[in-house]
């Protein structure tokens, strides 16, 4: 039964994921709104880290777990960022004229597949840690599945209108997001099964690597591109996703 649990927990993580990919897809969402839903989910996201991953992992694994953890995850996103990112060869002089809409293109695809990356990266151990609670808890950590369901849904929305925007065919983003959501249940089923017998130490260094990929891509890419288009409006919308996250996990 636990065993089914832990993949439910993914299960939730990755839908949330398609569900906001799929609203996306269908409904053409206002930029304003897109950046707001953004913004609210790096406020849950960096609430999620701190009081779910962070503080939880250093109790356990103590402070030197912690750090290396946090630092190698977010140099593992910062890695992935610039290999995706990274200018792949310039345009040739015949080609002038279109420069300027190759290069709109190509950056609104490199964002989407960024965000898409940065979800990919804190999914997998953010996953194990689901599965983990299960094994420690007996049932789902509801502040833990739930603020990654509700961080998720920014991410899979914001991705795909942009990714939308820069002519990537549907079926292409549903193979994007279904392979993603899949690895989540997988890595939630992992998580479950092979650490029963993990030092805390492992499971401190697992949890944070989820909060440093979580926090890096916080700042490189959900709240600048929030802050595009909300403005002075962006803290207030990442302070109520922040507080909501609190609160969840102060009564959970």
């Amino acid at each position: 039964m636990e065993l089914w649990l832990a993949a439910l927990s993914g299960l939730i993580a990755g839908g949330a994921l398609l569900a906001g990919s799929a609203v996306a897809w269908f409904v053409q969402i206002p930029k304003r709104r897109v950046a707001a839903i953004m913004a609210l989910g790096a406020g849950v996201l960096i609430s999620t880290l701190a009081y779910e991953l962070v503080e939880e992992a250093a109790d356990d694994g103590g402070l030197v777990a912690t750090i290396f953890g946090f630092l190698g995850g977010a140099i593992l996103y910062i890695v992935a960022d610039w290999l995706v990112s990274r200018p792949r060869g310039s345009a040739s002089t015949s080609a002038v004229t279109d420069t300027a809409n190759i290069v709109a293109r190509r950056a609104a695809a490199g964002s989407g597949v960024v965000i898409a990356i940065g979800a990919l990266i804190d999914g997998i151990p953010e996953s194990i840690v689901m599965g983990l609670s299960v094994l420690q808890d007996g049932g789902l950590s509801v502040p833990i599945v739930a603020a990654i369901a509700i961080s998720n849904i920014p991410e899979g929305l914001s991705s795909t209108a942009q990714l939308k925007s820069s002519g990537k065919t549907g079926g292409w983003i549903a193979r994007l997001w279904l392979g993603i959501a899949l690895v989540t249940v997988i890595a939630s089923v992992l998580g479950f099964v092979a650490f029963q017998s993990a030092s805390p130490n492992l499971i401190a260094v697992i949890t944070t690597i989820a909060a440093g990929g979580l926090l890096a891509m916080i700042c490189n890419t959900m709240i600048p591109e929030a802050f595009d288009e909300q403005r002075a409006m962006t803290g207030l919308w990442a302070t109520i996703g922040f507080l909501f996250a609190f609160v969840l996990h102060e009564i959970a």
